[in-house]
């Protein structure tokens, strides 16, 4: 069972050998996972074959936690409720799904942009 999800934001800064990121994920004893929606938006990134070889050896680490109805609809929710007035995005409501449902902190660099739609109990700079 998973104890977090991992955003985006933070397999980049892996994948960039930014300081901080290598030592605190490398530094964890339980599992961490992310979802398809981080795995697609970092492989969309990927500079090239051989970046795109180096995401997924990154990316083979995680467990992967798939979303559910139950988490498309909360989504859903959360994109009618909250896009107009705070801007979220359909990737961040996704992801941020997973984290709601299973009650388990979404560790990112992008803390503004969860803190719309997650308690801030969820929410976690890690580094």
């Amino acid at each position: 069972m998973t104890v977090g999800i991992l955003d985006t934001t933070v397999i980049i800064h892996y994948f960039r050998k930014e300081p901080g990121v290598r030592e605190w994920i490398d530094s964890q004893d339980a599992q961490l996972s992310i979802t398809p929606i981080t795995w697609l938006e970092v492989m969309e990134g990927a500079p090239g074959k051989a970046g795109q070889a180096a995401c997924k050896t990154i990316l083979s680490r995680f467990e992967m936690i798939y979303l559910t109805q139950t988490d498309m609809d909360w989504s859903m929710q959360q994109m009618e409720r909250y896009r107009l007035s705070h801007g979220v995005t359909t990737n961040d409501c996704l992801i941020a799904s997973v984290c709601h449902r299973l009650q388990v902190p979404i560790y990112t660099d992008n803390v503004k942009d969860y803190l719309k739609t997650l308690p801030a109990s969820l929410v976690v700079k890690p580094y």
